[in-house]
C-alpha cells in the first residue's frame, strides 16, 4: 500500500468516530429547541390537544427516554437509514439527493470562482503594491468583506433583476419553459450567476487579501532572491517558487472555508429562493421536522471530512516537502 492510500485509510478511520461524535451532538443540539414534529402535525390539523399530542408521539417515538431516542438513531444511521419526514411524507434520504445537486453546483461554482478570482487578484495586487491596482483590488476586497450578504444579494436583485432585468431574480430554472439538453443547461447556469456571486464575493476577498500577503512574504526571502540573482525570469520565479509557496496558507484556508460554504448557502438558497439543502434545512428547522434537519447536519458534516482530507492530500501534492503521516 502506498504512503498516500495508507494515510487516506487512518484519516478515513478517524473521521468514522468524529463523524460519530458530530452526530451525537447534532442529536441533542435539535431536541433542545423547543417544539417537536408531533405539535406541528397536531398544529396543522386543527387537533392540538394533550391526547393527540400523546398518540402523536407514541406513533413517532418521542414519548421513548432520549437514551433509547439517541440510540435508535445511531442504529439507523450506521445502516445510512436517515429516517422519513412524517410533514413531507418522503424519505429523508431521497429529499435530500432531490435537493444536494442543486446546492453542490451552487456551492462549487461559488468556490471555484472566489478561489480563482480570489487568487489572481491577489497575486496581480502583490506584483503591483504600491500602485493604483493594488489600492483598487486591496479596498474591493476590503469592501466585499465587510458587506453583509443578504445585502448584497438583495442589492444585486434589485439592480440586475428588477432595474436592468438581465438576471432572474430567484429560482433555479425557468418555471414551465420546458428546456432540455444544453438550452436547459444554459438557462440553470443564467439562474445560477446572482446566487454564486452573493455567496463567492465574501470568500473571494479573503482569498485575494491572504493571496497578497503571502505572495509579498515569500517574495522577500531568499531562495527567491537566488532565483532572481541567477538571472531566472520573472514570470517563472513568480510561477515556480513564489507562488507554489504562497499558495499553502490560501489552500490550508479554502480547505476549512470549503465546509463552510455549505452553511453559507442558506442565505443565498433563502434570497433567491434557490431549492438546495440548505433551504431544506430552513425549512425543517421551522417545521422542528427532527429528521430531515439530522439527515442534512450527517450529510453535511461527511462532506466537510472529505473536503478536509482532500486539503491535506493536495497540500502534499503542491509542497512535495510535506510527508503524509
Amino acid at each position: 500500500m502506498s504512503r498516500t492510500a495508507r494515510f487516506v485509510a487512518q484519516r478515513l478511520l478517524k473521521a468514522l468516530g468524529v463523524v460519530i461524535l458530530i452526530a451525537i451532538f447534532n442529536f441533542f443540539l435539535v431536541r433542545a429547541a423547543p417544539g417537536d414534529t408531533a405539535e406541528m402535525l397536531a398544529g396543522m390539523s386543527g387537533g392540538a390537544d394533550a391526547a393527540t399530542l400523546a398518540q402523536l408521539r407514541a406513533r413517532f417515538g418521542l414519548d421513548q427516554p432520549i437514551a433509547v431516542q439517541l440510540g435508535r438513531y445511531l442504529q439507523d444511521v450506521a445502516v445510512f437509514d436517515l429516517g422519513f419526514s412524517h410533514l413531507r411524507q418522503e424519505s429523508v434520504a431521497r429529499l435530500i439527493l432531490a435537493h444536494l445537486p442543486q446546492t453542490l453546483l451552487l456551492t462549487l461554482t461559488a468556490f471555484a470562482f472566489a478561489l480563482v478570482t480570489g487568487v489572481s487578484l491577489g497575486v496581480l495586487a502583490a506584483l503591483r503594491v504600491g500602485r493604483w491596482s493594488d489600492s483598487a483590488i486591496s479596498s474591493s476586497a476590503l469592501l466585499f468583506y465587510a458587506t453583509p450578504g443578504f445585502w448584497l444579494g438583495l442589492m444585486m436583485v434589485l439592480l440586475f433583476s428588477v432595474q436592468l432585468e438581465w438576471m432572474p431574480a430567484f429560482g433555479y430554472e425557468t418555471v414551465g419553459s420546458g428546456y432540455t439538453g444544453w438550452r436547459r443547461a444554459l438557462d440553470i447556469g443564467h439562474h445560477l450567476i446572482l446566487p454564486a456571486l452573493t455567496l463567492g464575493l465574501f470568500y473571494m476577498a479573503i482569498y485575494a487579501r491572504l493571496t497578497r500577503a503571502s505572495v509579498l512574504e515569500v517574495s522577500h526571502m531568499d531562495f527567491v532572491k537566488t532565483a532572481r540573482a541567477k538571472g531566472m525570469p520573472e514570470q517563472l520565479v513568480v510561477r515556480r517558487h513564489v507562488l507554489r509557496n504562497a499558495l499553502l496558507p490560501v489552500i490550508t484556508f479554502a480547505g476549512l472555508q470549503a465546509g463552510s460554504l455549505i452553511g453559507g448557502a442558506v442565505l443565498a438558497e433563502t434570497v433567491f429562493a434557490w431549492p438546495g439543502i440548505g433551504r431544506l434545512a430552513f425549512d425543517a428547522l421551522m417545521q422542528r421536522d427532527y429528521n430531515v434537519l439530522l439527515g442534512v447536519f450527517f450529510v453535511a458534516s461527511i462532506m466537510v471530512v472529505l473536503i478536509n482530507l482532500a486539503t491535506d492530500v493536495m497540500y502534499s501534492w503542491v509542497d512535495p516537502r510535506i510527508e503524509l503521516k
